[in-house]
């Protein structure tokens, strides 16, 4: 690989990051598990919490790590614990936590790992496009569940809830480490052949790589987090109610219902590649502004709609926003803090997920029992979104210090 197709190194990113999106298909798993050893419903969810907070704070350790050995040495022992975690997860028969061990914290360790590798490296490769680059590399995670959930699904029918872990374990595994192994990072100074900065990428890029330290000392870091945080709670908080919401608010059948969520989780995938792609034209900040915007009005709306179609298609929106918050962040991480330390940078940043994760599906769980409709929370929501849209159109690159210091001389001067 002296001489790699960095096209090529993209679409490994991609298949790496659709087994690891298999994650996002635990629904599956939900049911029969809770019927085979009778464990309630939140009992088995917990694992899937588990997991998803793992892959936040392991996220971070992988982007250090990333930095001192590269990004091959991550994927590869990402894709090993993922797929290790899921198939020893085939041995939880009435061992509760064993299965929180296995499927939630070592396959976690390994989802945090490889995720942020692809996120890492090409927006090296792609300094061109970044937001279409990024967009596509998480792009994958979202789509992961739509390929899987049927297939563990027939597996379940077919052999059993515990053996599909086994099966699902081995393919993840060779997945993960078959497409881990084509991860590299450009070499030095590299840049696309007859590429030049256009004038608004310049202005809205940072003037020299960030370290971790740096970047966390600068107030523009914690606008990103929050940035990321705000338009995750949003979307996560419909995600986590979706087929009771649709239940109650357009009075479709269970059956209806499922069917309703399976099409608006595209939505996710989609979006992720979507809004990443405008962010090249449009710019990362005013991207953001514009899925806040929509945001307002869809959850706005949202409660008094009676339409099954019209609730499908305003939710697929919400979603289209929700996954373009993660296809859309790493390249503005990348842009405000360069490309060099983009790993643990955004990597740390990606804790924003895990708390919106329980901020979300809790106001919206907690204004429903509270008021008993799902109305007041889904416009609290809308009401969020609306005073959310400042910080985006705030939000401008940190400028390097030496930068500052030639300002104030030249305010002294005139």
């Amino acid at each position: 690989m002296s001489n790699p197709n960095r096209w090529g190194i993209a679409a490994a990113g991609f298949l790496l990051q659709m087994a690891l999106g298999a994650a996002y298909a635990w629904s599956v798993f939900r049911a029969p598990l809770a019927k085979q050893f009778h464990w309630s419903i939140s009992e088995v969810t917990f694992t899937f919490t588990i997991s998803i907070f793992v892959l936040g704070v392991s996220a971070f350790f992988g982007g250090l790590w990333l930095n001192k050995r590269g990004p091959r040495v991550v994927a590869l022992t990402g894709g090993f614990l993922y797929g290790l975690g899921v198939f020893l997860a085939s041995f939880s028969a009435d061992k509760l936590w064993w299965l929180y061990l296995s499927y939630g914290l070592i396959g976690g360790i390994g989802l945090g790992f490889s995720y942020i590798v692809p996120v890492a490296v090409l927006v090296k490769w792609f300094p061109d496009r970044r937001g279409l680059i990024t967009g596509v590399a998480v792009g994958g995670f979202g789509a992961g569940a739509l390929v899987t959930a049927p297939a563990a699904n027939a597996l379940i029918q077919s052999v059993g809830v515990l053996p599909t872990f086994a099966y699902l374990g081995v393919a993840y595994l060779v997945v993960t480490m078959a497409t881990g192994y084509f991860m590299q990072n450009p070499p030095n100074g590299w840049k696309p052949a007859g590429w030049v900065v256009s004038a608004t990428q310049k202005a809205q890029r940072a003037t020299k790589d960030y370290t971790l330290g740096e970047a966390l000392k600068t107030w523009q870091w914690w606008a990103l987090w929050a940035l990321l945080f705000l338009n995750t709670s949003a979307g996560i908080s419909l995600i986590s109610q979706e087929s009771p919401l649709f239940q109650e608010i357009a009075k479709a059948s269970v059956i209806v219902a499922a069917g309703m969520v399976g099409i608006v989780s595209i939505g996710n995938a989609v979006g992720r590649i979507f809004w990443a792609w405008i962010s090249d034209v449009l710019t990362r900040r005013w991207t953001l502004a514009v899925m806040f915007l929509l945001q307002v009005g869809l959850f706005w709306i949202l409660p008094g709609i009676t339409s099954v179609l019209v609730l499908t298609a305003v939710s697929f929106i919400i979603l289209l926003c929700y996954g373009g918050g993660f296809g859309t962040m790493p390249a503005f991480a990348a842009d405000y803090f360069g490309s060099k330390n983009v790993g643990p940078i955004y990597g740390l940043m990606l804790t924003a997920w895990g708390s919106a994760s329980a901020f979300g599906p809790l106001l919206i769980a907690h204004m429903r029992q509270a008021s008993g409709s799902y109305a007041s929370g889904l416009h609290v929501i809308a009401g969020i979104m609306a005073v959310s849209i400042v910080l985006p159109i705030l939000v401008s690159p940190p400028k390097a210090q030496k930068a500052v210091k030639e300002e104030k001389l030249e305010l002294v001067g005139s």
